[in-house]
């Protein structure tokens, strides 16, 4: 991502705060006035009824009450700023048109139902749909879009610089996304060319077969028969490569609904069972220009670190410009006073002077 101007204009008519969660603290600073108070009141009170008169007197002539009063709004106000310093306020905002240089990325999402197999917490499709929104957060120019399949493939996003939109596409994604069941790989890698992409793999231009070009496939690899590895082969000839991700352990049972959990789906009287097919999707990947095979079986994967060692790395091309907005930190205007308020409360003594 490359900077067009270097001047951007400063506006200062907007404020933002850059953790506004942290403003839930500011009710620290009422509740420990309120529990200082309660505390004053009752010792008062214990002292009254306690200590007779004369007690009473010389304990009254040590102890300063309006100081010990100052000490706990001090403490309050300042807790109260700290908590607004933790919120990061921002205000004066710098616009920057920027040329956005990336590349184009397709989550191909297997949405069967043997993705709810359960040898994953919470099931396989769950766990995909957090790892697909790591890599959506760490998105810097790049497109992505997203095709899900079983029997049949559908695009349930266009490519897109709207991380929003993604998430909210990723979200959706279930079994009943899928026209049918069943799991189909290679007609969604050739709708992912044709339809996402826009290449024609009988037609392809020069620039159509530039290396910018991924699709990240999340499967366990179970194919009906539509002949994967040489739909791989055709998106690799035209400089697409396919990053698949297998998921999945051996022998999981399939369950039958998503809302009837511990009933699985039967054929002949037998429960129907799932294992991932590393061998098919390490060929699959083998088949595209630079594939890389991904076995993560029951186990975890931080995508967010293989979009930066696999994608953000390698080669780009412009994606257009866009204006940004920056807003300018100014949480040392509340953390000064944070630290002064508690600096003078930590010196303000609680008796009264003595001469």
């Amino acid at each position: 991502m490359t900077l067009a101007s270097a001047a951007p204009p400063m506006m200062i008519d907007s404020f933002n705060l850059g953790a506004p969660v942290w403003l839930h603290a500011l009710w620290v600073a009422p509740a420990i006035m309120l529990v200082l108070s309660l505390s004053f009141y009752r010792t008062r009170r214990l002292l009254t009824r306690l200590a007779n008169p004369v007690m009473l007197a010389t304990l009254a002539a040590s102890v300063s009450w309006p100081r010990r009063w100052t000490k706990a709004v001090l403490l309050s106000l300042g807790v109260g700023a700290l908590a607004l310093t933790l919120a990061q306020p921002q205000w004066g905002i710098q616009r920057r048109e920027v040329e956005r240089r990336g590349r184009d990325i397709v989550f191909v999402v297997d949405v069967s139902r043997s993705m709810l197999a359960e040898d994953l917490a919470p099931n396989r499709l769950e766990r995909a749909k957090v790892w697909m929104k790591d890599l959506v957060d760490a998105l810097e120019g790049d497109r992505a879009g997203i095709v899900a399949f079983a029997g049949a493939p559908v695009v349930r996003s266009p490519l897109t610089m709207d991380r929003d939109f993604l998430a909210m596409a990723i979200d959706e994604l279930s079994p009943d996304v899928a026209p049918r069941g069943g799991t189909l790989i290679g007609d969604a890698i050739r709708k992912t060319i044709t339809q996402v992409f826009a290449l024609d793999p009988d037609e392809s231009a020069p620039d159509e077969r530039a290396p910018f070009r991924d699709i990240i496939l999340i499967t366990d690899g179970e194919d009906q028969d539509s002949f994967p590895v040489e739909a791989a082969r055709a998106a690799g000839e035209l400089g697409v490569r396919i990053i698949a991700i297998g998921i999945g352990g051996a022998d999981a049972p399939v369950p039958a609904r998503d809302d009837d959990p511990g009933q699985y789906q039967t054929s002949g009287g037998q429960v129907v069972r799932t294992s991932l097919n590393a061998k098919a999707l390490g060929e699959i990947a083998a088949a595209s220009d630079a594939g890389v095979f991904l076995n993560v079986g029951d186990g975890t994967i931080a995508l967010d670190e293989v979009y930066r060692d696999l994608i953000a790395s390698a080669e780009q091309t412009d994606q257009g410009s866009a204006e940004i907005t920056r807003y300018t930190d100014r949480f040392v205007w509340t953390l000064i006073p944070a630290i002064a308020l508690l600096l003078i409360e930590s010196l303000i003594g609680q008796r009264r002077r003595t001469r």
